[in-house]
């Protein structure tokens, strides 16, 4: 449903009245610092977050990751889900852009730039240098990268800002309150711990007293409860719709969207003594991500080429911003609302919350060199409950994708082609349809396949993984039940129907290639090869080969390999070297009897 805003320019701008729900801040207002004639006039058009169009790409985000230090596993986890949900859109044959990036401005850049006696500039080129290497080895197949500090990205805050502006939603006024520098937020008091400490970031905060620029907020109280009511799933999961809902209706205050204290940072229009608050300047990512390459897009148009997002994914600790500051923003601006925000859980170490104080860290480069890119997507999309927070062992780690990508699925694979191999030089004797006539186990597959599609659908990565998972425990029992090793030492029409049989866990480790593919792209990519098909033709598959039927008689399989390498944990190498050593020393033993015989 579309909602017409009818927003006329004031002549002077007034102080909107603010709650008074902390005692730790106060407003002061000063004079109108802008004007504009009477004459003038703004028609804003605002489509809520309800509105749907069948031609619109699926646009997905991830946070814009802050640059103040390198990424860590809770940026790579957002960043592996959305990927994962970008390739099943794509694979249903969605026209995807995949947005994600850098946040580059604010004052803990130009601090963290100090500490390592570096420029703001500098330091962000190799932080985002090194978030895109990341991206890289995770296999993350965004579309658009984009860097706050991008010339482009500055254009389409500037005129945000002034559109914002001029429909009377920005003041300026005296703040004093309780700053958070880590989450570059003013507190209330009572979300604070003992000694003022911020909840996130476990740290004290400071007092601070500004002249700065507020957005009205609080005007849009009422539509944003209307936006929640009428469309429950613009916030997911639904506990925190819940978390949202309660913010709301204990009463939107203002809040500062300009610092006069932080030179790193955007200037404000007319106004050069501040820059704009981080993340007023941080969100329009979303939508300067779009533009393409243009020095000084114009807004209208870079939103024409593709917004509002579909999905916007973010970390819990972010929630308040995405679903309370940025809707209430954009309506001001006259823009469409994003149809969905996401908010996932955080990540702990074997049950421990992690810190570099603990000596806990996770990461995510160290994971990848040391398991690889697949078992780490692996594992943190089956084992991390989408929405929840998860834990990682390295032991369960080893465990479960041992037990899932190596045995229920490589080996399954590889043996099948052995078993071909020598009975069939490799080559399948008939189409997987023809193979699977009259046999029902195709239609249990099938069922499974329309599980894992409604998962993905319903943003249910772990589920959509434990159904395929399904279809691979499904292939090994057909395969123990059938035992076709048997039927070809029998002959004849034994031998025919053993044929058949592995034609059809064939066919079923290639459906389990597809349905995967959105998890683990590189190792569904060599299940496709063994199969015989080309790097094209398994990067044109799409949703609809997961259909049975996609072996074809003739077709030749390639040699068998194993496709995913079972990892060994510390106790087994251990446990080998021991092993190794009592047989070397055995081995001695019986050479040096062996020389006294001799030498007798």
């Amino acid at each position: 449903m579309a909602v017409r805003m009818n927003c006329s320019l004031q002549n002077t701008l007034s102080i909107l009245s603010l709650r008074s729900n902390s005692s730790v801040s106060h407003f002061k207002s000063s004079k109108p610092y802008f004007h504009f004639p009477s004459s003038r006039r703004a028609a804003f058009f605002c489509k809520c977050a309800t509105s749907s169009n069948d031609d619109q790409p699926y646009v997905i985000t991830t946070p814009l990751y802050y640059v103040n230090a390198p990424p860590h596993m809770g940026s790579a986890y957002s960043t592996i889900a959305a990927d994962a949900i970008a390739r099943f859109q794509r694979l249903l044959g969605k026209k995807v852009i995949f947005i994600t990036g850098t946040d580059e401005h604010g004052e803990k850049i130009a601090t963290a730039a100090l500490a390592q006696g570096s420029t703001p500039t500098d330091h962000c080129n190799l932080i985002s240098q090194a978030y895109k290497t990341l991206w890289n080895d995770l296999d993350i197949s965004y579309d658009k990268f984009i860097r706050t500090t991008d010339s482009k990205h500055e254009a389409v805050v500037k005129e945000f800002y002034s559109r914002v502006l001029a429909n009377g939603d920005i003041y300026r006024a005296d703040y004093e309150g309780i700053y958070c520098v880590s989450c570059e937020e003013y507190k209330d008091e009572k979300e604070l711990l003992e000694n003022n400490c911020c909840p996130i970031h476990l740290k004290p905060c400071v007092s601070r007293k500004e002249d700065n620029y507020f957005f009205a907020l609080s005007k849009y109280q009422k539509s944003l409860e209307e936006i929640l009511n009428k469309n429950p799933n613009f916030v997911q999961p639904s506990f925190r719709l819940h978390e949202v809902q309660t913010w709301i209706n204990s009463g939107l205050r203002d809040f500062s969207i300009s610092r006069a204290s932080v030179d790193w940072g955007i200037p404000v229009p007319s106004d050069k003594t501040q820059t704009i608050y981080v993340w007023f300047d941080a969100l329009l990512g979303y939508i300067s991500a779009l533009a393409d390459n243009q020095e000084q897009p114009d807004l209208l148009n870079t939103v024409s080429s593709g917004w509002p997002a579909t999905l916007h994914l973010i970390g819990k600790d972010i929630l308040r911003f995405h679903a309370v500051y940025w809707p209430a923003m954009l309506m001001s601006a006259g823009l469409s609302l994003p149809k969905m925000v996401y908010g996932h859980g955080f990540l702990t170490k074997d049950g421990m919350k992690m810190g570099k104080s603990l000596g806990n860290t996770l990461e995510p480069n160290d994971l990848v060199s040391k398991f690889g890119t697949d078992a780490v997507r692996y594992f943190f999309l089956r084992e991390v409950e989408f929405g929840n927070d998860g834990d990682y062992s390295e032991e369960r780690f080893i465990n479960i994708v041992n037990a899932h990508l190596a045995n229920t699925i490589g080996n399954l694979l590889n043996r099948t082609l052995g078993l071909l191999k020598k009975n069939c030089q490799s080559t399948l004797p008939v189409d997987s349809t023809m193979a699977a006539e009259g046999n029902a186990f195709k239609d249990n597959v099938a069922r499974l396949v329309d599980k894992a599609l409604m998962h993905y659908e319903n943003l249910s990565l772990t589920s959509a993984c434990e159904a395929v998972m399904e279809i691979g425990n499904a292939g090994n029992s057909y395969m123990d039940e059938r035992a076709p090793w048997s039927l070809f030492k029998q002959g004849d029409t034994a031998s025919e129907a053993a044929a058949k049989d592995l034609v059809i866990i064939l066919e079923t480790v290639r459906i389990i290639a597809i349905a995967l593919s959105p998890v683990t792209p590189s190792l569904s990519w060599r299940i496709y090869a063994q199969l015989g098909y080309s790097r094209d033709q398994f990067d044109a598959a799409t949703w609809r080969d997961t259909k049975w039927g996609g072996l074809e008689g003739g077709q030749v399989m390639a040699q068998a390999q194993p496709i995913f390498a079972r990892i060994e944990n510390q106790a087994e190498v251990e446990d080998k070297g021991v092993a190794v050593g009592k047989k070397t020393l055995k081995s001695k033993g019986k050479s040096k009897q062996a020389q006294e015989v001799v030498g007798a």
